[in-house]
């Protein structure tokens, strides 16, 4: 009955020989995305009777106006007909076949709900929406016992999305981090030749050349655009030793939860982040520990850089933050010195000084970030500015509880910056 395109082709087929397959198919506008997705999960539905299927997205106005609608058009292409081929219980919000086979259509906003499933397959609607949690959460819910009879089957979590305009976890994990069983289909809305004569060259003369981009060919953006940190490239991610001989940077952003020091190595022009220490709820005792932990044969003197308001006596404690830091690392045995500003410059100049070393205007490239530092990482390929403004975007509460990721923007960021400016500032 349908003609599928290549790419749709594509998504539904499985080509490797893994027991669990995660695919998202990233299309532009009208290139097939919920289409495809609903297809999948009523072939699946009917070639292993019993299975239990979830289909969700972050919000149930999003599945039932868009995904449930199309799973009810392809029935009815199918010549199904209710009450005999299926039922519909909205209710339950429940999609039942006569082999067994049910769809549960749900919504993502209270991931916690799911935790009780086991589940044969999950389709997820604009992938890109829901948090990396959540997608984590529903991978561990893919245990439904399989049926003897059952031949061939996997287990599917697959979503489709529009390309992120941002770098987030959809582009981290399917493009930057892929492993062999996930699979990214593009599927650029031009390649759709069932769509009316003439829409992309309407749709090319309604959206700029970005947006057109992204949403029609399917491209992923500009990741640079808006962001903080700029000119950041392979270039300045490498494999970067731990030398217990040199000195060590310890640089300091004393947040309580999250607390986030970056740990380097530096020459007179250059700086190595090495390692970093990123902890929730917890102390600068508990997280100089941590270094100590790490690098018990340190030899070098451990050079203490980090926010000035470390050094302000706090309420629970007679000491300072940088005070408790060089007294646990002496007692440890290390040689430890402080070494911070009388007080904290505008974060703009500790922007542009990080900048500089990223790479300079003469393409001179100075900063270098190993993979280990996952959550600075995470910050220069995410932390942006509000549109339009100066201002540095930072998440809502809400928005944290949804994605806990999102509590580590700017923290470890803060502690990088911290030491660039200190040894190398730039007046303004």
């Amino acid at each position: 009955m349908y003609k599928l395109l290549k790419s749709q082709r594509e998504f539904l087929e499985i080509p490797h020989d893994y027991n669990l397959d995660v695919a998202v198919y990233q299309g532009g506008y009208g290139s097939g995305k919920t289409f495809s997705g609903s297809l999948l999960g009523i072939l699946l539905a009917h070639k292993f009777p019993g299975i239990r299927g979830l289909v969700g997205a972050q919000t149930y106005s999003l599945v039932r106006d868009t995904t449930l609608k199309t799973y009810f058009e392809h029935l009815d292409n199918f010549g199904f007909v209710e009450g005999k081929d299926y039922n519909w219980y909205s209710s339950m919000q429940t999609l039942t076949f006569p082999n067994g086979s049910e769809i549960l259509f749900r919504h993502f906003d209270e991931p916690n709900k799911l935790k009780s499933l086991n589940l044969g397959f999950v389709e997820i609607e604009e992938m890109s929406d829901i948090p990396y949690d959540t997608f984590k959460m529903l991978l561990s819910r893919m245990r439904q016992k399989p049926s003897e009879d059952w031949k061939g089957f996997r287990y599917r979590i697959f979503g489709h999305t529009n390309p992120e305009i941002n770098k987030g976890w959809v582009y981290k994990t399917f493009k930057e981090n892929s492993a062999p069983n996930y699979r990214m289909i593009s599927a650029p809305t031009t390649q759709n030749i069932y769509l009316p004569e003439n829409y992309c060259e309407e749709l090319k003369k309604l959206y700029d050349e970005e947006y057109y981009k992204i949403f029609v060919l399917a491209q992923n953006g500009e990741y640079t655009k808006g962001l903080v940190v700029k000119d950041f490239t392979n270039k300045n991610i490498i494999e970067i030793p731990y030398c217990e001989d040199m000195d060590m940077h310890i640089s300091c952003d004393f947040n309580v939860d999250p607390m986030c020091w970056l740990l380097a190595h530096k020459t007179d022009e250059k700086v190595f982040y090495f390692d970093e220490i990123a902890m929730e709820n917890t102390t600068t005792s508990k997280a100089c520990e941590e270094v100590c932990r790490r690098y018990p044969n340190h030899k070098g003197k451990i050079i203490i850089n980090g926010d000035a308001s470390g050094d302000n006596r706090s309420c629970t404690s007679e000491y300072t933050n940088y005070v408790i830091i060089k007294k646990k690392l002496q007692q440890f045995g290390y040689d430890a010195d402080i070494r911070i500003k009388a007080f904290n410059p505008p974060i703009k100049n500790r922007i542009m000084a990080f900048n500089s070393k990223v790479k300079s205007a003469n393409g001179d490239i100075c900063l270098f970030v190993d993979k280990k530092c996952e959550k600075l990482l995470y910050n220069i390929y995410n932390l942006r500015y509000i549109e339009g403004s100066s201002k540095i975007y930072l998440p809502t509460y809400q928005q944290i509880k949804q994605s806990k990721e999102l509590k580590f923007l700017s923290h470890p960021f803060d502690a990088a910056s911290y030491l660039v400016d200190f040894y190398w500032p730039i007046g303004l």
